[in-house]
């Protein structure tokens, strides 16, 4: 399994569960791996894997419900379904509450599973692809001086020349200087690109 691949990481205490979910999820095409336990997951996590967490909540040890609440603390952004075949309202307002993207009662319905873990995994996409921007954006201002840092966030502020020059106490053709050598540094022939990269920069969210 390589970082780019995203698996459906099953935890789940129940052989037979198990072994079905693997088997459902196998035969649409997803990539899964199993855990008969919370313990066992969290022991051998990698920061590089990508996909979700379809776990049930009543487990030996380590509860579902724990094993969710481990994740936000140890920053494992891996999105959350929970399984179980006790749904009460309680259980399944803290699991929503701290980000389940579903929560499913035993027998699961096939239907339900598949459109749970299609947006599971689409928001772990999308969450990943921000992330790579953000360290793109990060890598790429890192390299601009302090002063072209001030003259490109004011562009992409919007503000003129003339307008920087005030605000930075320079002169208009200095202004241009800065400007031409972010751009240049930046690799970017447009301001809406040097936009973008300010936008995607974690410093700017």
């Amino acid at each position: 399994m390589t970082a780019t691949e995203q698996t459906v990481f099953i935890v789940e205490d129940d052989a037979a569960v198990r072994d079905s979910l693997a088997l459902l999820l196998g035969l649409k095409g997803y990539r899964t791996q199993s855990f008969t336990c919370a313990e066992d997951f969290l022991g051998i996590y990698q920061q590089s894997w990508a996909g979700c967490v379809l776990l049930d909540v009543r487990m030996p040890g380590m509860s579902g419900l724990q094993l969710q609440a481990a994740l936000h603390e140890k920053g494992i952004t891996l999105p959350v379904i929970v399984i179980t075949a006790h749904g009460d309202v309680p259980t399944v307002r803290r699991a929503l509450k701290s980000g389940a993207v579903d929560f499913l009662e035993k027998p699961v319905d096939p239907d339900a599973l598949l459109a749970a873990v299609r947006i599971a995994l689409d928001a772990d996409a999308a969450r990943r692809r921000v992330a790579r921007e953000e360290a793109l954006a990060k890598r790429q201002l890192d390299i601009l001086t302090a002063r072209e840092r001030q003259v490109m966030e004011l562009v992409a502020n919007g503000r003129h020349n003339r307008e920087i020059a005030s605000a930075l106490g320079i002169s208009p053709r200095t202004v241009e200087v800065h400007k031409a050598r972010v751009m240049e540094k930046l690799q970017v022939r447009s301001v809406p690109e040097l936009v973008r990269i300010v936008l995607n920069s974690p410093r700017s969210a």
